[in-house]
């Protein structure tokens, strides 16, 4: 069986060095190859090689070059929550999942614009199938992307940068939702 190569790439080499001398100091003899991989993975912000391994097979089926520490297998169980349309079918399951859906969310918010809760609703609604509002209101609220008056009379999208998962996931859903002209 050929092995396939999995590159490593990092944002910052002197942190990367850092953790990953950190790690080394923290072993009592030399590192095994398993070992090392695992380092170099964490060091790279991955939780070890197998979720580097996984976040690479991950950005290859979404034809994504892996240049960010970003979890395409997130990004991938993101956009199955998602038509065709881009609108959400259903409220998932997963803890990680649910947050990366939201900033898909926080993005169809206008920027710098105080809406009343029926104007969020109006905004959300369009953006989902399942007919829960409520939820995505709360949790957009919870997650701290949008804050509100205690009576609901006032909302605002709290800007930030969303995360590299969240910029991809917000990219591909707005593809998905662009007219397609037919030639």
């Amino acid at each position: 069986m050929s092995r396939q190569p999995i590159p490593l790439a990092v944002a910052d080499i002197s942190s990367f060095a850092r953790a990953l001398a950190q790690q080394m100091n923290e072993e009592a003899a030399a590192p095994s190859h398993l070992s090392l991989m695992n380092m170099l993975a964490r060091a790279a912000g991955f939780r070890n090689y197998q979720h580097l391994r996984a976040a690479h097979a991950a950005g290859a089926r979404l034809e994504t070059p892996v240049d960010e520490s970003a979890d395409f297998r997130l990004v991938e169980r993101a956009l199955q929550q998602f038509d065709d349309a881009g609108r959400m079918l259903r409220w998932p399951s997963r803890r990680a999942v649910q947050e990366l859906c939201l900033w898909r969310m926080w993005a169809d918010l206008p920027a710098g614009k105080h809406l009343h809760e029926r104007e969020v609703n109006a905004i959300l609604d369009a953006g989902h199938h399942f007919g829960d509002a409520a939820i995505l209101r709360r949790s957009l609220v919870g997650m701290g992307l949008l804050t509100r008056n205690a009576d609901g009379s006032d909302y605002l999208r709290l800007e930030m940068r969303p995360p590299a998962e969240a910029r991809d996931l917000i990219r591909r859903v707005a593809a998905r939702r662009a007219p397609v002209a037919v030639g």
